[in-house]
């Protein structure tokens, strides 16, 4: 057998996925999802359809909503190109709670994504690790934009050991064609109760930085492989959808 084919065990046989001859098997692939859209708001309703569509139908054995049903994504990339135009939260139908508002994200979440301060009943906040960084690529792009080191992460070693670990995982930064551009990680990200907050605040973070660094606000590609709705939000996610 060539040395380059690749040999798997399976009970008494021994097969070679290099080979034609082998039993054929049905095998499964990660679906990528890819959504380009013009605002925050649709970048909402439009996830919000792909979750319901084609997301994956589970019960959560760990995590928020533990024994609770939730649709979630394999693997999203959203490219939002003027995440600038407003209103950063969403237009609802009504009937239709608002999943967060701009008050509450320039008032509350801002500071948590932003500001190095933690409650005492707090594990953690983004801010802890944000603002430092946040600080110092504003201080490295002062220097030139030609650079792939501008990149924000949240966490660190002792993350995986905590009840609930961020979800952001990282805001990388490019400046390029004159703009500031994000693209964000979550590994986990609750469309509803997350997705909303989360890219106003983060759009309204990166309006500053642009302003510091004296360039024009750019895009924001979010990607997850956890974008996901909890069952007792589906049918309020079918409302917003029937009415875009």
């Amino acid at each position: 057998m060539p040395a380059f084919a690749i040999m798997m065990l399976k009970g008494d046989r021994i097969t070679s996925q290099n080979s034609r001859d082998c039993e054929h098997e049905e095998t499964w692939e990660m679906n990528i999802t890819n959504v380009k859209v013009t605002s925050l708001d649709e970048a909402w309703w439009q996830c919000i359809k792909e979750v319901l569509l084609n997301g994956y139908e589970y019960t959560i054995t760990r995590g928020s909503f533990v024994g609770e049903k939730r649709k979630e994504l394999d693997l999203i990339v959203c490219q939002i190109e003027h995440p600038n135009i407003r209103p950063l939260v969403p237009n609802v139908p009504d009937g239709v709670p608002p999943p967060t508002s701009i008050e509450y994200v320039q008032k509350e979440y801002l500071t948590y994504l932003m500001a190095s301060i933690k409650q005492p009943d707090e594990q953690y906040t983004y801010g802890e690790y944000v603002e430092p960084q946040f600080n110092a690529i504003c201080e490295m792009y002062k220097s030139g934009f030609n650079t792939n080191q501008a990149t924000i992460t949240v966490g660190d070693v002792n993350s995986a050991e905590l009840e609930d670990p961020p979800c952001l995982k990282l805001i990388d930064t490019r400046v390029r064609y004159g703009k500031l551009h994000y693209i964000v990680y979550f590994r986990s990200w609750d469309l509803w109760g997350g997705f909303p907050s989360n890219l106003a605040g983060i759009q309204l973070m990166k309006e500053m930085m642009a302003k510091e660094i004296g360039v024009d606000d750019g895009e924001i590609i979010a990607i997850s492989k956890g974008l996901h709705l909890y069952e007792h939000h589906w049918e309020l996610g079918k409302i917003v959808i029937k009415e875009k």
